[in-house]
């Protein structure tokens, strides 16, 4: 195996592992967490400080999981020979990737906007807001995985079936 293969792999494995930080932290909050903590303790101040401080550190994860997926997308950004540059919609390949970066770029600002702008909220209506936002995300993150699937399957021979 060359070096440049195992590198490659190495980038690849990274990006991998950002992403299912991200995601699978939105998946594992949304639908896990976040109603498991409501239906045992009730929405009290102690459940609210309890999903507090589990955003606040999944929040770091996350901080670090975007700066390494921009690098390692940047790194990853002349894999296919199909790749036409940021935001190109000239062949399907880069259509589908033009739309994983959009939804990206929509999944940071409502994370950042979710951890920074409403980080100490303390209404009810601001409660669901935060709450909506993370499901959009989670939509988001999973519309980025099948996006992902179809670059994935753009890039390689695939096998007859």
């Amino acid at each position: 195996m060359s070096t440049k293969m195992i590198v490659f792999a190495l980038i690849t494995f990274l990006h991998n592992l950002f992403t299912a930080i991200w995601v699978g932290g939105l998946f594992t909050l949304a639908l896990s967490v976040m109603p498991s903590a409501k239906q045992v303790l009730g929405m009290n101040p102690q459940t609210k400080k309890l999903l507090n401080a589990i955003m606040k550190r999944h929040s770091l994860w996350v901080y670090i999981s975007l700066i390494g997926l921009i690098l390692t997308g940047l790194l990853q950004s002349n894999r296919s020979t199909q790749f036409l540059g940021l935001f190109s919609f000239g062949n399907t390949y880069s259509v589908i990737l033009s739309l994983k970066h959009i939804a990206v770029i929509l999944m940071i600002a409502i994370a950042l906007y979710r951890s920074l702008a409403l980080k100490n909220i303390s209404n009810a209506k601001q409660e669901k807001l935060k709450a909506s936002l993370l499901m959009v995300n989670l939509v988001l993150g999973i519309l980025v995985l099948l996006l992902s699937g179809f670059t994935s399957a753009l890039t390689t021979s695939v096998p007859a079936l």
